[in-house]
C-alpha cells in the first residue's frame, strides 16, 4: 500500500486536527444552546402561570367572578335524576 509523502500526510493531520476542534466547539456551544433552552422554557412556563405574557385587558372578568358566575349557574341547573340499575341475582 502506497504511503503519501511525509509533507502530504502532515497536511492531513492538520485538517483532521482542525476538524476535530471544530467538531468539539460545536458540540460545547449545543450543549450551551440546550441548557438555555431548558432555562426559556421554564422561565416561559413561570411568564405564562403569572399572566405575564401578554398585557392584560381591563375589560376582562377576574377569574373570581368568572367562577363565581359558574357556581351559581351550577346551582340554577337542576341536575339531572340517574337511572338506579336494577340488582340481578
Amino acid at each position: 500500500m502506497p504511503v503519501p509523502p511525509a509533507e502530504h500526510q502532515a497536511k492531513i493531520i492538520r485538517h483532521i486536527e482542525a476538524a476535530f476542534s471544530r467538531i468539539d466547539r460545536l458540540t460545547e456551544e449545543a450543549s450551551r444552546a440546550s441548557h438555555l433552552l431548558d432555562r426559556l422554557d421554564e422561565r416561559l412556563l413561570a411568564k405564562a402561570f403569572q399572566g405575564e405574557l401578554v398585557p392584560q385587558d381591563p375589560d376582562d372578568e377576574p377569574a373570581e367572578a368568572l367562577l363565581e358566575r359558574i357556581r351559581e349557574a351550577r346551582a340554577a341547573t337542576p341536575k339531572p335524576k340517574r337511572a338506579h340499575r336494577k340488582k340481578t341475582a
